[in-house]
């Protein structure tokens, strides 16, 4: 509605101004040479000789642009006005400084663009002035939002999902976009977008601080997903960046996110040959390393055989129930995040099959499943 308003007092600015200016002009012959003003023609009536007083302030008027100094005293009320109104505007709705900047802008480019309009230097002044106004009213704005997000506390009993700063970030993005939809210039809007997302990805990554009662990585890596998608959506071409920048962090802590849980299933097998990984970067011979006590043939064997075919697919479906648990159903993270799981444990199961034929070659231990038993295992949970 203030949009709607704004327009018409703005298309009613113009005819109004522009009329005043003719009659100016053609009553006081402004548009004439300068240094020969003897007489004042009116139409309909004949020449009147203008008194001295007259022709010398007419005569200075002219020197110092006559018409917008007129103009500016017959419309002294005009840009307090304006003002006024605009601040009522700005406060008709949160983001109200965007439509009043959306406006504004457009309504002057139209008008330096026509060339049918009578230009008006005190028009233009003052439309000039309204625009800066309205810009300083969208930084602020900007600043505000950018702050309040920056600064915005994490819910006390937060179990993941998107954060509250990311949801206002779309809002506002999705507004704007509707509001600069047909607009001519979006250079303000472009800062701003860019502006909001780097506030926004503060504010994510100052999760890694927050005592949170679930996975830092996981509500990362959700939100910098649900970001992607967002931005993939929109198509923006000054965030297209930012795009790139949170697949890439969503990236990362999904990676995080799935070599901590992958511990889980195997976590003795997995230590153990962190051992074995660490005496051989230590300069122990590959060969030698069945000799060392911890990690003897024997021990390997023992470790092995806690981990049989059966407790393996337990524990996958025990871990896949709990990733279901905490992963929010609306961003549909758990294909994903479970096809990166599957791909790492068989990267694990890969390493752990090298290891022990490069440190234990000719002791006929191998693990209790294959590796077809392992696909047969995500297979069936990920049906299930």
């Amino acid at each position: 509605v203030s949009k709607q308003v704004l327009e018409r007092v703005l298309r009613e600015l113009q005819p109004l101004c522009t009329a005043e200016q003719r009659f100016i002009e053609k009553f006081f012959q402004l548009s004439q040479d300068a240094a020969d003003p003897q007489v004042l023609e009116v139409t309909g009536h004949r020449a009147m000789p203008l008194p001295i007083s007259l022709l010398a302030l007419l005569f200075f008027l002219r020197l110092e642009e006559p018409v917008t100094w007129l103009l500016s005293e017959i419309f002294s009320c005009l840009e307090p006005e304006l003002r006024g109104f605009l601040d009522v505007c700005n406060k008709f709705h949160p983001f109200g400084c965007l439509q009043v900047l959306v406006t504004l802008s457009d309504s002057i480019f139209e008008k330096w663009g026509s060339s049918s309009a009578l230009p008006s230097s005190f028009l233009n002044t003052v439309l000039g002035n309204m625009l800066l106004l309205a810009k300083s009213s969208f930084n602020k704005c900007i600043g505000t939002l950018c702050k309040d997000i920056e600064e915005a506390k994490m819910p006390s009993k937060m179990k993941g999902g998107i954060l509250p700063s990311v949801s206002r970030f779309e809002e506002f993005v999705e507004f704007s976009e509707e509001m600069f939809r047909t607009a001519r210039r979006r250079g303000e809007l472009d800062k701003a977008h860019l502006r909001l997302a780097s506030s926004v990805f503060s504010s994510i990554d100052s999760l890694s601080s927050a005592n949170l009662k679930v996975n830092t990585d996981m509500v990362m890596m959700e939100n910098f997903y649900h970001i992607h998608c967002f931005l993939c959506r929109k198509k923006i071409n000054c965030l297209e960046g930012k795009k790139r920048e949170a697949k890439q962090r969503y990236s990362e802590h999904m990676e995080k996110y799935v070599i901590k849980y992958l511990g889980q299933p195997l976590e003795k097998l997995n230590h153990f040959f962190e051992g074995v990984k660490a005496r051989v970067a230590q300069g122990v011979k590959e060969e030698e390393v069945s000799f060392q006590l911890a990690y003897s043939k024997q021990e390997l064997r023992k470790v092995i055989e806690k981990y049989p075919g059966k407790e393996v697919k337990r524990a996958l479906e025990t871990l896949y129930k709990k990733i279901h648990k905490y992963l929010s159903p609306e961003e549909n993270l758990l294909p994903v995040v479970w096809h990166a799981m599957e791909q790492e444990f068989i990267r694990q199961y890969q390493e752990f099959e090298d290891l022990i034929q490069r440190c234990y070659a000719g002791s006929g231990i191998t693990m209790d499943f294959t590796m077809e038993d392992l696909l047969s295992y995500f297979n069936s949970i990920t049906l299930s």
